[in-house]
């Protein structure tokens, strides 16, 4: 039962095949390269953009019952590691890539929360969500998709927990400091919102929308590449770049990953390609980690929001433990019988 609710509900091999006899019956050979990566993008295009629209929806839906204030106000009621474990797994349930995760950052920090909450967050926001679970159990497996979370939380908790010891409070942007100082200013909080469920279903229809219309062009460029690499790129380039006997893979892999900007929902089409094609598993998984996190665009924004120690710590303190989650996936990956 669980085989096909992976399979043919995650995984939608159906879909594939029925793709797969439509290109044959279009007059290209699915055994060709451009017969195979037609196949690949409309296959992956349809099967991401679907579960993304669902995943989203139902997301958006649960995170109308929880808005920015009472959210900040449920991380507030804890102190200490609870706190920083509270705030990876609040980054879990909003769909967000990096750059839509920094306001949010933002404002936590001026409502007064410790950092070492307001940067767990910012860190499993994009590398870590529900709707990445989903759909990296539909390409990799539940074992791998799990696998991916759990390093995802670790590095979010160790990272918040290391930059609250190291005190860096004095080390945000002054607009942000001097809000988080001042508190309040004088205004009352604003009272708590009511919806009908009608009005939550419709919020979480146009979220889903929305989302979909900023998130497409980068599904379809990941998809692109995906569909090349798997169909072009010679299997022996990828092995002996990024397969598990090269051992700086992973750092390759992390070291492309951050100029690129793209949501997770975006790297998986090229994830699930280089897999394919022979790269281990820590330097794929690596990779997406690396892109959802440090993207160049989200360190410059970031920048405007915290000072250059701040920056280049929290910097440092990703790629540290992206790097090591990477070994860490690839000595799982020689277990037998792993994926």
């Amino acid at each position: 039962m669980w085989d096909f609710f992976q399979n043919e509900i995650l995984g939608m091999k159906w879909l594939y095949a029925l793709i797969r006899h439509g290109v044959a019956a279009a007059g290209l050979s699915v055994e060709s390269k451009i017969g195979g990566a037609v196949a690949f993008f409309l296959f992956d295009i349809i099967k991401i953009s679907v579960l993304l629209c669902v995943l989203i929806f139902l997301i958006s839906l649960i995170q109308s019952f929880f808005p920015l204030e009472k959210s900040r106000k449920i991380m507030g009621r804890f102190g200490g590691f609870g706190s920083r474990v509270i705030g990876a797994l609040l980054g879990t349930v909003t769909p967000f890539c990096s750059c839509s995760s920094i306001p949010i950052f933002m404002g936590f920090t001026a409502a007064g929360l410790p950092l070492g909450v307001t940067f767990s967050f910012l860190i499993s926001s994009p590398m870590v969500d529900l709707g990445s679970l989903v759909v990296l159990m539909s390409v990799f497996g539940w074992k791998t998709a799990v696998l991916y979370v759990v390093f995802g939380l670790v590095i979010a908790v160790a990272g918040g927990s290391l930059i609250e010891r190291l005190h860096l409070e004095g080390e945000i942007a002054d607009f942000i400091l001097n809000a988080r100082n001042g508190g309040n200013c004088g205004q009352a909080e604003l009272p708590e919102m009511t919806f009908t469920m009608k009005e939550r279903v419709k919020s979480a229809f146009d979220k889903m929308l929305e989302t979909l219309k900023k998130l497409f062009p980068y599904i379809l460029a990941g998809v692109a590449l995906g569909a090349f690499i798997h169909n072009w790129i010679p299997e022996g380039w990828i092995t002996s770049a990024l397969g598990s006997k090269n051992p700086f893979g992973v750092l390759i892999a992390v070291l492309c990953g951050v100029p690129m900007y793209a949501d997770i929902f975006g790297c998986i089409p090229i994830a699930e390609a280089l897999l394919f094609k022979g790269a281990a598993l820590g330097v794929v998984l690596s990779f997406m980690m690396a892109v959802t996190t440090l993207s160049l665009p989200s360190l410059v924004m970031l920048s405007k929001a915290v000072k250059p120690k701040l920056l280049a710590i929290f910097t440092a303190i990703c790629v540290v433990g992206i790097v090591a989650a990477g070994y860490l996936f690839n000595v799982v990956q020689s277990v037998q019988g792993w994926m």
